[in-house]
């Protein structure tokens, strides 16, 4: 039998809201028929789509990341403010498609008002300037009689918008990237980006440019850029057709944020940087079957892509001193959790462990013990080679079968400051079996009955569709505890599937 050991005590870390992040670019339909379909019955008065908003307000997003993402090194931001009829039509030259500028930088951040989310810009470092990042917080902040806060009043926009984080460029190592650069030529250009953006607004926090988190790139960008930036990016997809590497590859990101963390420890000892300097994981997700297709990357997920997500969040939580802003790419149509058409939406099945650990993760992450059987992909000849030339490509940066064996259980516990509240998150990545486990409570006791939600599905390959939208949901159930045995109970785990237990503790 499994064994799950949780002493409350035991406290790793505070989990920082921000990695329930989100991301939308201009790419596909997930700005326009996305978040922002003008003309629709279920707008609203700015164009957003009113169901959109709803499903996106449920998943609790803290940060909101735009306009890109590969899009962003040739976007030109003055090109999206002012009048919208007289905003000129471009073509995007990231994603080979015409881009009308309807939703620009103010309409960028009424949304994340309605949203109820921080802002986080990324600035243009393929075709844009010094001169052009400077005025863009200049537009945003500018609290002076200066032309570019007086041109955002000009549009309608008095107050200051206050956004806080910034990002100095997407992805500049990479040969798809415009204006693309050495790591060197990068941490130059970066510095002076960073130089006058910070003299524009003191109070701002930058995002540098990584990589996978354990390349020469980020240990040169870490090198020189840290006496400027706040975070460290780091971009992950991951995923497999075959079942075990698809539950498993997510276990890169815990070899990135290992080695990441150790990369900026050092630096930080060798050039007496005072400031601390985390990671911003701002693009990750499971995204390989709509690689270099036409279908405007609109991945449709299964129940086993779900339970990969979920140990992406697990991840983050147990490494919650490391990574402190998060953001799945993407929010709507695009590898996304939220999938439209013209009369309505249905909610792809990793929206549900994004909903679920949004509102029950606890502020506090706990060092727990598990035991349960494993799984080793190096002794699974089928699951450990590739099946597909986009797999074989995703292969190469990021081997899996090297971090195993794997543990069936995937297991993550946070409380509440007091000790009070308690949640346990359990991802069962066995294929065909459910899993007996004893959850034993360390000098604390549950003192109320047990909510259960489980994420599943009829077999890992189901997916939802607007014909059958709940093929992968949400089942809650409750358990009371033996008055006696009030320390240590019992539960089984169905076979693939995402489990939140939520409980008072005393």
């Amino acid at each position: 039998m499994a064994k799950i050991k949780i002493d409350p005590e035991r406290r790793i870390g505070s989990v920082d809201r921000r990695i329930f992040g989100g991301f939308i670019e201009h790419l596909g339909r997930c700005i326009y028929g996305g978040v922002f379909e003008e003309g629709s019955s279920l707008s609203d008065s700015h164009g957003f789509r009113s169901d959109v908003l709803d499903a996106a307000r449920t998943l609790r997003i803290p940060v909101l990341r735009w306009p890109g993402g590969n899009f962003v090194s040739g976007y030109h931001w003055t090109d999206g403010v002012g009048p919208v009829e007289q905003r000129p039509r471009r073509m995007d030259l990231a994603w080979h498609t015409e881009e009308s500028n309807r939703f620009g930088t103010d309409e960028f951040i009424e949304y994340c008002r309605s949203l109820g989310t921080e802002p986080y810009i990324c600035v243009n470092m393929g075709t844009g300037t010094m001169d052009e990042a400077q005025a863009w917080v200049e537009y945003c902040n500018g609290t002076g009689d200066t032309y570019w806060a007086n041109l955002r009043r000009r549009y309608g926009h008095e107050e200051p918008y206050k956004v806080k984080y910034w990002g100095l460029g997407n992805e500049m190592y990479g040969r798809w990237q415009i204006g693309a650069l050495s790591a060197e030529d990068y941490a130059k250009k970066a510095i002076e980006f960073a130089k006058v953006m910070k003299w524009t607004d003191p109070s701002i926090q930058l995002v540098g440019c990584g990589e996978n988190g354990w390349s020469e790139w980020d240990r040169i960008v870490l090198e020189e850029l840290s006496p400027f930036v706040d975070y460290h990016s780091l971009h992950i997809y991951t995923g497999s057709n075959d079942y075990y590497r698809n539950v498993f590859m997510p276990h890169q990101a815990e070899r990135a944020l290992n080695i990441c963390q150790a990369m900026i420890d050092s630096v930080r000892y060798r050039k007496g940087i005072d400031h601390p300097i985390y990671v911003a994981y701002d693009e990750w997700n499971v995204w390989f079957r709509e690689r270099g297709t036409e279908s405007g990357l609109e991945e449709r997920y299964t129940l086993a892509d779900a339970l990969a997500i979920a140990a992406f969040l697990n991840i983050f939580i147990r490494h919650c001193q490391t990574v402190r802003i998060a953001n799945l790419a993407q929010l709507v149509n695009v590898i996304a959790p939220i999938f439209t058409n013209r009369e309505g939406l249905f909610l792809q099945s990793i929206y549900h462990p994004l909903r679920l650990y949004a509102e029950h993760v606890q502020e506090a992450a706990l060092d727990i013990s598990v035991s349960s059987d494993t799984y080793d992909l190096r002794e699974d000849k089928v699951a450990s080679w590739p099946h597909s030339v986009t797999e074989l490509e995703l292969s190469r940066p990021y081997r899996v079968a090297d971090l195993g064996p794997f543990k069936l259980l995937d297991v993550t516990a946070t409380c509440d400051a007091h000790g009070h509240e308690l949640m346990v998150a359990v991802v069962n990545r066995d294929r065909e079996r459910d899993l007996a486990t004893t959850i034993e409570l360390v000098d604390a006791v549950a003192t109320s009955g047990i909510v259960a939600y489980e994420v599943n599905g009829g077999d890992p390959s189901v997916v939802n569709s607007f014909e059958h939208p709940q093929s992968v949901d949400v089942r809650e159930s409750r358990m009371d505890v033996d008055r006696e045995r009030l320390d240590c109970f019992e539960y089984t785990f169905p076979a693939h599937s995402v489990t939140i237990l939520r409980m008072q503790v005393g």
